[in-house]
């Protein structure tokens, strides 16, 4: 099939009709039109969705395709923002949301066994029920699905004690173009083998192969959690209240930052617990027996006074802990009280370019004349930076871009990365030749071309 086809055969449409049935074939426009686009709010019309409920249907389906080189998309909520699921070469969408069966919660292998259309949130829960605990949590635990977290590598707030999600895929059964099944790794917590193929595709991005399922390491589950949210009147004295707990010994499960214009526009919007001259504020969390957890509690308030907070509001009861993270999870609403419209990235760097990093960002910002928010994971260096505008006012989107690629240049002269947890998609292509060299971009397309000869899954996004 050229890429410059915009419809389907006949016989093509009859296959999947044959293959997807009733409402699991979407052929017309209107039945499609969602499954363009992705939260990043790009779009492009899909030349079919299919809603495979089985591995047996995917394998037909990518058998087909790779003979009639028909792209391929793999979705599910589309809650990425880099545009990775949106069908920009025409080809077919599949949404994975009727494979959504958790199909085990093992207490004795510390593992789970599920499809990749499971709501994240829905596995842990599953996974609480048996006193379990999957720690990934990226903000859209409630509505993304572990199959989207495990395409993108998806960190979360908890990343700073536990890692991301590439730390809890033991194994996956996934599908190639041709049909051929694989599966890689297993149940066992400890796997040197050969190549990890696990790690290599997790964070593909759905470029190199169709997961149908996955086996998920799981934890105990924590006793208990407490929370503290400090404010502080200006980024300097709260970037020195990090540095100092980290100092003291103190590895708390999250440590969050809300900076400048984010503190600002969530005043506009909801209560807040600190004085109007903050600037900055922490979010920490930590976790572990109720025993524990209070100890670092009081070491953590100790540590934090020495740096003269001008607020300090504790959480020892889940009631409490929520009122404090309803602040961080308000952010996102909030910061359209600086703009209609945003440019979101989420850069990491350094820990030690932190300070140069977010003056950077603002610096850069204000000489464009375009407001930013700030926040995200200080403790591992992942911040998300909004870039806010108006693309009604003529020459705003063109500076919003300008302001998207300094940022993106100061990232990597800082030493850091143009991505953290969101992935490339189609929106960050462009500053992969500048992050990998030649001979990394050559080694991602050789890695490309071993598993999708044909180049149908997913084109258009990282290395295709």
């Amino acid at each position: 099939m050229s890429p410059s086809e915009t419809s389907l055969s006949s016989s093509q449409e009859s296959f999947l009709r044959g293959l997807f049935p009733g409402d699991d074939c979407l052929l017309e426009p209107e039945e499609k039109l969602i499954f363009g686009a992705d939260a990043g709010r790009g779009y492009a019309p899909p030349l079919a969705v299919v809603r495979p409920c089985n591995q047996g249907q995917i394998v037909e389906l990518l058998r087909f395709a790779h003979t009639e080189q028909i792209p391929i998309y793999p979705r599910a909520r589309g809650t990425n923002v880099v545009g990775d699921c949106v069908p920009e070469t025409p080809g077919i969408v599949v949404s994975t949301l009727k494979m959504n069966a958790v199909k085990a919660i093992d207490e004795n292998d510390f593992v789970a066994v599920v499809e990749p259309g499971v709501v994240t949130s829905d596995l842990q829960a599953a996974a609480e029920a048996k006193k379990l605990f999957y720690p990934p949590d990226p903000a859209s635990m409630r509505i993304s699905t572990i199959g989207g977290n495990v395409a993108t590598c998806a960190g979360g707030m908890r990343a700073l004690k536990y890692g991301v999600t590439r730390d809890y895929v033991l194994g996956m059964t996934a599908v190639l173009p041709g049909g051929e099944v694989i599966t890689t790794g297993g149940r066992a917590h400890k796997n040197v083998v050969g190549l990890d193929l696990t790690r290599l595709l997790v964070g593909s991005e759905g470029t190199l192969a169709f997961i149908t399922e996955l086996i998920i390491k799981l934890l105990p589950l924590p006793e208990a959690t407490a929370s503290l949210l400090v404010g502080y009147s200006s980024l300097e004295q709260a970037l020195d209240a990090a540095r100092d707990v980290f100092a003291a010994g103190i590895l708390p499960a999250c440590l969050e930052l809300i900076a400048g214009q984010s503190i600002y526009c969530l005043g506009q919007v909801t209560d807040v617990p600190w004085p109007e001259n903050t600037q900055a504020a922490l979010l920490f969390r930590v976790d572990g027996s109720r025993r524990a957890v209070d100890a670092d509690m009081d070491r953590l308030i100790e540590v934090i006074k020495t740096g003269s907070p001008s607020s300090l509001d504790q959480g020892r009861t889940p009631e409490a802990e929520e009122q404090l993270w309803e602040v961080r999870r308000m952010i996102n609403p909030a910061s359209f009280q600086a703009g209609p419209n945003k440019l979101a990235d989420d850069i990491a760097v350094p820990r030690g370019a932190l300070k140069e990093a977010l003056t950077g960002v603002e610096t850069i910002c204000a000489d464009i004349g375009l407001p930013v928010l700030n926040f995200g994971h200080l403790g591992d260096g992942n911040i998300h930076v909004n870039v806010m505008y108006d693309k009604a006012v003529p020459g705003q989107s063109d500076l919003a871009s300008q302001a998207k690629e300094k940022i993106l240049d100061l990232t990597l002269s800082l030493g850091g990365t143009v991505s953290g947890e969101h992935g490339i998609g189609y929106a960050k292509k462009p500053f992969l030749q500048e992050s990998l060299g030649d001979s990394g971009m050559n080694l991602l397309n050789a890695i490309k071309q071993a598993f999708d000869p044909k180049m149908i899954l997913n084109p258009g996004k990282v290395c295709s």
